[in-house]
């Protein structure tokens, strides 16, 4: 039998409305409670100290880039999941635009093969809405499903009929999965690799503008009122998408929203340097955007905080900024970087509503048994120190990507130990 006590932690697990000083016992990958794991004698307990440490749930990102099968010169499921476990995460769910596209059950059994002989943490697949996120067939839904997708997504790609995007809709609402939908209307987008508007008028690069995203936002709640089914917007980025989404969720629409750090932490006007690590998918907006995000963020109009991890390789991004790639990661920045704006700059949440965002949350959405520390419950668990300052220092980040334009920022809290299953896997 093995056996964790971790003692004297703030037990934070909004889950079960826990705000604490307490001990946290695990015994053979289990949470249990201390008479449990004192039961047998001859076993003997590792024990952490957690003092001035915050004790959580294990972290959820369901927004994560692993780019396995078909481009592990970006990443590897292996590599992400080391990078997943550094960054606080014992849970990240992966996207479909990966070759081959998981459009079918075998696919999705590689991943999770793959996932369970190289990932240190838990890798969760979505499968794609569309035969090859072309946008032009449904892919199986039900059979998706039944291969043990937790989730729908054309990410990296947006469904552009409204009536297969309805299809598709009710065939999850029938297997009881979401729909996640990156949110993205082609016919005013265009072109544009950056917010339209002041940077991109000066320094001549073709502009993507706010509307470009919120008209697709609008479709999903249309949709998703229609159809009676959760649909989940990826990535908001805008003013106006806040907005729609605070309306139809006052409404009783079955919709939601979430928010990636570089869209609170940067502004279009990084853009300015040309560095393509700033091109991101949908782009850095304005000032007047950051604002509402966080607006969004304080009045939990936005419930789900997630990183859009995209990794890729140096010489993919040193081209042209127009040319170059969407993305960049963010697994080992992500809770620095929310914890250093949300809770101590802007001072917009509490430290127990961000561990909100990032466990009960995307548990709740996508049906998980994860995201709590109830007896019986898997031991993942998440320390984080709030006040922990540390540099960002790319060059000794676990992904096998480097595109990070927060090289060299100070941050201020960050998790200090990642547990799986009851066992370290990253210790700070």
């Amino acid at each position: 039998m093995s056996a964790t006590i971790i003692r004297n932690g703030r037990v934070i697990d909004p889950a079960n409305k826990r705000n604490e000083i307490a001990d946290i016992y695990i015994a053979d990958g289990k949470i249990v409670d201390s008479k449990s794991a004192i039961r047998n004698p001859k076993s003997e307990a590792e024990e952490v100290d957690a003092r001035r440490l915050i004790v959580a749930p294990g972290l959820i990102d369901m927004h994560v880039h692993l780019r396995e099968p078909g481009f592990s010169h970006k990443e590897t499921i292996e590599s992400g999941a080391r990078a997943a476990a550094a960054g606080g995460f014992t849970t990240v769910v992966c996207m479909p635009n990966t070759s081959p596209v998981p459009d079918n059950p075998s696919t999705i059994a590689w991943i999770e093969d793959r996932a369970a002989a190289t990932a240190c943490v838990n890798v969760l697949p979505t499968g794609a809405i569309s035969k090859n996120v072309a946008g032009e067939e449904l892919a199986p839904i039900g059979s998706l499903a039944q291969a043990g997708v937790v989730a729908i997504t054309d990410d990296g790609h947006c469904i552009q009929n409204h009536e297969l995007m309805r299809r598709a809709v009710e065939y999850a609402r029938m297997v009881g999965v979401p729909l996640l939908d990156h949110c993205q209307d082609y016919n005013l987008v265009g072109n544009g690799v950056v917010h339209e508007g002041y940077w991109s008028t000066l320094l001549g690069l073709p502009g993507w503008p706010a509307a470009g995203e919120e008209a697709i936002v609008m479709r999903n709640i249309l949709l998703a009122e229609l159809c009676d089914h959760h649909i989940h917007c990826q990535h908001v980025s805008t003013a106006g998408s806040v907005r729609l989404l605070r309306e139809a969720r006052a409404r009783g629409v079955k919709i939601s929203g979430e928010i990636c750090p570089h869209h609170i932490a940067l502004t279009d006007d990084a853009i300015q340097s040309f560095d393509t690590n700033y091109k991101v998918n949908p782009p850095l907006r304005s000032e007047k955007d950051v604002d509402a995000l966080l607006e969004g963020i304080a009045d939990e109009t936005v419930s789900i905080l997630c990183s859009d991890h995209a990794p890729h390789a140096h010489f993919e991004k040193e081209v042209e900024f127009d040319v170059a790639p969407f993305g960049i990661i963010g697994l080992e920045t992500e809770l620095g970087l929310f914890i250093n704006l949300l809770v101590h700059k802007h001072r917009k949440i509490d430290i127990a509503r961000l561990i909100a965002m990032y466990t009960v949350e995307p548990a709740r959405l996508l049906k998980l048994d994860a995201g709590t520390l109830s007896v019986g419950a898997r031991a993942d668990v998440t320390l984080i120190n709030p006040e922990l300052e540390w540099t960002v220092k790319v060059d000794q980040f676990h992904s096998a990507s480097r595109n990070s334009p927060f090289d060299g920022w100070e941050l201020k809290g960050r998790a200090v130990h990642t547990i799986v299953d009851g066992k370290t896997v990253w210790k700070f």
